[in-house]
């Protein structure tokens, strides 16, 4: 009677392989990187509430515009993860919140720095990424010429411009800024740094995108949300949004 079982479980083994939900994302660490063995916090997150809901996933790495583009063209089953944006995400079904980001001004200790309202920040030179959702509010300003603006390519980069003095002010993810500095910096170059505490904005919200032009998108979407509100009350969302180390006195 095992022979006839063992076949059977091999002829299921390509079918259950070939149902991986293959989804398209980018560089962005800790939450999205290849350079992590769970390939990043919101990937292990989108992971663990697929899998709750009988899924699994195969991430694919690529420029983040191509990742959205792709998957609005039904390339992909869906990308993760992305800032809540009413006109990009109008050729999507977006998920309920994957983590909410802390969004925050990191500046050198030696420059005093405050700020209340955007406004404020007209005085300094802001490291700006083209493709980075920051807020409404501060896209218009930086669009009327009422901030200065530095085009940088990425994070990094602009953490390497703050500590050259290129640039006085780093709009940037909290944790993003903690896990690039304790990588790629010396600990008395990150500790000349500062993330002033008024974060940016409370309502930077990240969600998994489905293709609209997908079939099959709106129930993948309610699988995902199931899943994602069984880990919330499990505890596990919770104990996988800790482990990210930050410079003393963040």
């Amino acid at each position: 009677m095992l022979k006839p079982v063992f076949l059977l479980l091999l002829l299921l083994l390509p079918l259950a392989h070939g149902q991986a939900l293959r989804i398209a994302t980018g560089e962005l660490p800790p939450y999205a990187t290849q350079e992590r063995p769970d390939q990043g916090v919101a990937l292990q997150i989108v992971r663990r509430a697929f899998a709750l809901a009988g899924h699994t996933v195969e991430y694919h790495f690529m420029p983040w515009t191509r990742a959205l583009e792709e998957t609005a063209n039904a390339r992909w089953d869906a990308t993760a993860y992305w800032g809540y944006n009413p006109a990009r995400n109008s050729r999507f079904l977006s998920s309920d919140t994957v983590l909410t980001e802390q969004w925050v001004f990191v500046h050198r200790r030696d420059m005093p720095f405050d700020w209340k309202a955007l406004s404020d920040l007209q005085p300094y030179r802001l490291a700006i990424i083209a493709n980075y959702t920051y807020t409404p509010e501060m896209w218009r300003l930086l669009q009327q010429g009422k901030l200065q603006s530095d085009a940088t390519p990425d994070d990094l980069l602009a953490l390497r411009k703050l500590l050259a003095r290129r640039v006085d002010v780093v709009p940037i993810e909290r944790n993003v800024a903690c896990y690039l500095l304790s990588r790629h910096f010396a600990l008395a170059q990150a500790e000349k740094l500062h993330a002033h505490p008024r974060r940016l904005t409370d309502q930077f919200t990240t969600h998994l995108l489905l293709p609209l032009s997908r079939p099959g998108s709106a129930g993948l979407l309610a699988d995902f949300n199931r899943g994602l509100q069984q880990l919330k009350a499990s505890g596990e969302h919770a104990r996988l949004l800790r482990g990210v180390s930050c410079p003393s006195g963040w």
